[in-house]
């Protein structure tokens, strides 16, 4: 597999290259070395003429990426370290495993086929390299597949993984996740991070409130100008017409969009600090009322819990936060499983990707609802549906109050009112 890159252009495709010259520190640190925006960039050379990312250019493919596909789910530093580690920052390196008889490729140093498992299994396809394992050798592929790798590590067999597990398992396989081959790279990786450059870190925040909406993050956004607005997400590019037509004929969300200014054709999403877009509580339960009215209206699920499991799930985050997906957190296997299997095609799947349109994930969030309530065969609780939806039916332990049933009774009575609703919830 004979690969050799002289310049940026030739391994990344023009949406990338763009992003990269709009990073401040890139363009500084090219425009300081000669290089010209419109002509091809050169990459940075070792003594031994390999190519290599510069730690600023690393830091900004990391960044956009997290911020593209992972944002509050996978740490841009976790990503630069495991990086520094696995390749020095060298696109093409590779390295033969004589045991397992297998070749990893790109800075990140991916298995051809974690990759297509992550393509095929977990519909990581912004980036399709099935059948063409050099694509592993582009910076911005390996990258995107190295921070999904990293994001389902973090919730390996459903529970949620400390930094130091993921980093072991990343190295050495789940099996060796806690055995002393991997001690050693965990403690240089802590080394590295800790020498990395200084920069933003893209955390986890407090659940968001309607007063926190209305103040800081809606405000901050209306009060940017129009040529400013390039960095925010909008209604429109996540859902269908039809869909956002729903919305401006549901009288809260048309008062609320009103107000802030927003316009047919151009709905921005409310943004917190980190311009990470999210749905308010209007919004979130005028989406799960018009779902259920237009696919569950037998089902009598009800949209205060759906809503209740969003602000648990991914405190209405558009993207998820960590290893959840989306506002209802479905992951791709179980949606596609729902879809092929038990037959909700209201919504195409197609890649995970599908699964930050609010309306679709609702509406795998319902279906998959709906089928825990009967499961098995039984009618089930709502303590049942609500720990099984958030820890899987396996994993329910009914005979405990647990921190999950709690954090969903909390997130509840945020929608319904106590006066109507007396007594412990009903989902059905």
């Amino acid at each position: 597999m004979a690969v050799s890159f002289k310049y940026w252009d030739e391994c990344v495709d023009t949406l990338d290259m763009e992003a990269m010259w709009l990073d401040p520190d890139v363009s500084s640190e090219w425009i300081n070395a000669g290089e010209v925006k419109g002509q091809k960039v050169h990459l940075s050379r070792d003594p031994d003429g390999q190519p290599y990312l510069t730690q600023t250019e690393m830091k900004a493919v990391a960044e956009i990426i997290v911020r593209r596909h992972f944002l509050s789910q996978v740490d841009p530093d976790m990503i630069c370290s495991i990086a520094e580690l696995e390749s020095d920052r060298q696109l093409l390196t590779t390295h033969y495993n004589k045991k397992a008889k297998e070749t990893t490729f790109g800075i990140m140093q991916i298995l051809p086929k974690t990759a297509e498992w992550l393509v095929s299994e977990l519909g990581y396809r912004t980036y399709e390299v099935e059948g063409n394992p050099s694509l592993l050798y582009r910076p911005f592929v390996s990258v995107y597949l190295g921070s999904a790798y990293l994001k389902w590590l973090s919730n390996y067999d459903q529970k949620e993984r400390n930094e130091e597990f993921v980093v072991r398992a990343y190295k050495g396989g789940i099996k060796k996740a806690s055995h002393k081959s991997t001690l050693t790279y965990w403690r240089q990786y802590l080394s590295v991070k800790q020498s990395l450059p200084s920069r933003k870190h893209f955390g986890h925040r407090p659940l968001l409130t309607d007063a926190s909406a209305s103040t800081s993050a809606s405000a901050s956004v209306s009060s940017l100008p129009v040529s400013q607005m390039t960095g925010y997400v909008y209604w429109d590019s996540r859902a269908s017409p039809e869909d956002l037509e729903e919305m401006w004929n549901h009288s809260e969300v048309v008062k609320e969009w009103t107000k802030s200014g927003e316009k047919r054709g151009k709905v921005r999403f409310s943004h917190d600090a980190e311009k990470r877009p999210y749905l308010s509580r209007v919004e979130i339960k005028a989406v799960a009322e018009i779902i259920l009215s237009k696919h569950f209206s037998t089902r009598r699920v009800k949209p205060t819990v759906l809503c209740a499991l969003a602000e648990v799930v991914s405190m209405r985050f558009v993207n998820g936060v960590g290893a959840w997906t989306g506002i209802m957190g479905i992951d791709y296997p179980t949606t596609l499983w729902l879809y092929k299997d038990l037959g909700y095609k209201a919504y195409i799947v197609e890649s995970v990707d599908d699964l930050t349109n609010p309306f679709l994930s609702m509406y795998f969030g319902a279906a998959y609802l709906a089928w825990l309530s009967e499961y098995e065969g039984r009618e089930r609780t709502p303590q049942f549906i609500v720990q099984a939806y958030l820890a899987g039916p396996k994993n329910v332990n009914i005979q405990e109050t647990g921190p999950l049933w709690l954090k969903f009774e909390e997130a509840l009575s945020n929608y319904e009112d106590p006066k109507k609703e007396q007594g412990s919830c009903s989902i059905l």
